[in-house]
């Protein structure tokens, strides 16, 4: 991860499904499975927020770093998010999500915390010097930015420099093959620029490039709905190629997707989750494939 001292596994497990779509049986057996399939000396990440489950998905992972005594082993990256608040990246709020988030988790570091979503109500000045403090406290390694545009994450690089405080380290934006434009052409020279780290959510595009989203059929998924905005001719286009890879491979669409992501130019790694173990086993094969530049041209060209 660059400008860090972290070496971070090439998925990073998503912890958005505790406490909703799996159960905290179910969570900690994915925790454990997916940290068994970590090749060192990558450490396993792990990515929630406190909005997840209203703070319930923070609660799962801090109970399984507890049960487990795995703290060290894991980098756990949380975030600031709105919920109701008025202003979500003000400093009072900001200070009190961190503590919340550090009672959910059990621990007293989070490694990487991010500002879930940008807050343009509260003063840039103001939300730096905030998670600034927390990094000099100890309690935050490293700051970091999610759904951010181009424009308002160059401006905190800048306001961060000015002030002479911690900026933001990495970004976590919505990239994925069917979600492409925003990131390579406003997004990416930013990230490359500044040296960041990125860290893409829905790389799997809501389940769609899983391959079993398709026009006419009804899946029992609760992101059925989002996945089936992706249905149509470029859809197709993109599932086929996914298919044409992994058929010769021998591993699943939703791997080839992932590692597609994973080797895009900026990318350090995608976010992905799964309901169940079953599921997580389709993905964690992404983690020693190695597409060669055919078989990435080939999804490039599908997917543009």
């Amino acid at each position: 991860m660059p400008r860090t001292d972290l070496v971070v596994s090439d998925l990073c497990l998503g912890a958005n499904v505790f406490g909703w779509t799996a159960d905290e049986p179910t969570s900690h057996a994915l925790l454990d499975r997916f940290v068994d399939a970590v090749p060192g000396p990558q450490r396993p990440m792990v990515d929630t927020a406190e909005m997840y489950g209203d703070g319930r998905s923070e609660q799962i992972l801090g109970g399984w770093l507890a049960a487990r005594g795995a703290r060290d082993q894991v980098v756990v990256a949380t975030k600031a998010s709105p919920g109701r608040k008025e202003h979500p990246l003000s400093a009072a709020e900001i200070r009190a999500a961190a503590e919340r988030s550090l009672t959910n988790l059990r621990t007293d570091r989070i490694d990487v915390y991010y500002a879930h979503y940008d807050d343009e109500s509260t003063p840039l000045d103001e939300t730096l010097q905030a998670f600034d403090e927390l990094v000099q406290a100890g309690k935050v390694r490293y700051a970091a930015a999610s759904n951010h545009s181009a424009a308002r994450l160059t401006e905190a690089l800048d306001t961060a420099t000015r002030l002479g405080v911690t900026g933001y380290v990495a970004l976590q934006p919505h990239y994925n093959l069917m979600e492409r434009p925003v990131y390579e052409d406003e997004l990416c020279d930013v990230v490359a620029g500044a040296d960041l780290g990125c860290f893409p959510y829905f790389g799997l595009a809501k389940g769609f490039l899983t391959g079993k989203y398709r026009a006419g059929e009804r899946i029992d998924s609760p992101r059925a709905r989002g996945a089936a905005a992706y249905v149509g001719e470029r859809g197709d286009r993109v599932l086929g190629a996914l298919r044409e890879v992994a058929d010769g491979r021998g591993v699943t669409s939703a791997a080839v997707a992932l590692r597609w992501l994973a080797d895009r130019p900026t990318v350090t790694a995608p976010i992905a989750s799964g309901r169940s173990v079953e599921q997580l086993a389709d993905l964690l094969p992404m983690l020693d494939l190695v597409l060669t530049d055919d078989e990435r041209a080939l999804l490039d060209a599908a997917s543009a």
